[in-house]
C-alpha cells in the first residue's frame, strides 16, 4: 500500500500527506532534513500565564488541538540516517539518543529579561559542528500572534537554521504548518514536507503557495544560497 495519502507539487516544494516513519524509506537520503518534532510531551495546548501582581494567575490561551505523536516519547533514531545534515529542534527533550554538536539556542523573550511564563528559550541541534549560537529577534512576536498550529516556528527563525545547513534540499518530515517549507520558498531552496494532520496539510500548502505568489523582494540574491560553513563554524565542518 501507498503510504503517501497526498502528493501537491508547488513549485520546488513537495508536500506529502501521512505518516513520516513510513514514507521516509522510499524516498531515499536527502541533502539536510530540518525539522520540529514532536517532543513526548503530550501538551494540550494550553498555556496558563503566570501570577501577576494581584497574586492571581493569569489568562489561559489555547493555541490548537493536540499534536499527533506527542503522547509518546520521541525517539529519532529513524531521522538520522535520513540526511547528511539532521538539524531538529527540541532535543532537551531526547538528547540521550544524539551525538555531539551543534546547539542553536532561540530566545523567545523579546526583551531583556528572562523567567517566562511557558520558556525562555529553545534548542536546536545539528548533528555536525562543536559551536553554541543564539538568535533573538523582535520581528518574531508579531509572526506568533496569527500562527496555525499551537507549536508552530516563526519563519523567520526558520530562515536563520537553514544557514547552519549546505543541503540545497530540505526534507521536514514533521512539517506541520509549512513554517519551514515557506523558509525555503524564500531562500531559493528545494523542499519535501511530510505531514500526518491533513488539515494542517491544507494549511501548509495554502502559506507556501502564498509564498511563491508574494516573493519577498527584499531577500539578497546571495542570501538565497546555502551559507558559507567557514563563516558559521570557523572552518569546513566534516
Amino acid at each position: 500500500m501507498n503510504p503517501i495519502r497526498k502528493e501537491v507539487q508547488i513549485g520546488n516544494c513537495r508536500l506529502l500527506l501521512g505518516d513520516c516513519l513510513e514514507i521516509l524509506p522510499t524516498l531515499g537520503k536527502v541533502d539536510a532534513l530540518v525539522s520540529d518534532p514532536p517532543y513526548g510531551m503530550d501538551w494540550d495546548g494550553r498555556v496558563t500565564r503566570g501570577k501577576n501582581g494581584t497574586g492571581k494567575a493569569g489568562p489561559t490561551r489555547h493555541y490548537g488541538k493536540r499534536i499527533c505523536g506527542d503522547a509518546r516519547a520521541f525517539d529519532p533514531t529513524p531521522l538520522l540516517g535520513a540526511a547528511g545534515e539532521v538539524l531538529l529542534w527540541g532535543f532537551n527533550h531526547f538528547p540521550s539518543c544524539l551525538s555531539k554538536g551543534t546547539a542553536l539556542v532561540w530566545l523567545k523573550r523579546y526583551d531583556a529579561g528572562f523567567g517566562s511564563f511557558l520558556s525562555d528559550a529553545e534548542l536546536a541541534w545539528l548533528n555536525r559542528g562543536h559551536g553554541v549560537y543564539c538568535k533573538r529577534d523582535v520581528s518574531l512576536q508579531g509572526e506568533s500572534a496569527d500562527r496555525a498550529h499551537p507549536t508552530q516556528k516563526p519563519v523567520s527563525l526558520m530562515e536563520w537554521c537553514l544557514q547552519f545547513v549546505r543541503g540545497a534540499t530540505i526534507l521536514d518530515p514533521f512539517m506541520g504548518s509549512g513554517s519551514t517549507g515557506v523558509a525555503c520558498v524564500k531562500l531559493g531552496r528545494k523542499f519535501i514536507g511530510i505531514e500526518i494532520d491533513e488539515g494542517y496539510f491544507d494549511i501548509a500548502c495554502e502559506r507556501i503557495r502564498k509564498a511563491y505568489a508574494q516573493p519577498d523582494m527584499f531577500v539578497e540574491a546571495s542570501k538565497r544560497e546555502p551559507a558559507k560553513q567557514e563563516s558559521l563554524f570557523g572552518g569546513e565542518a566534516a
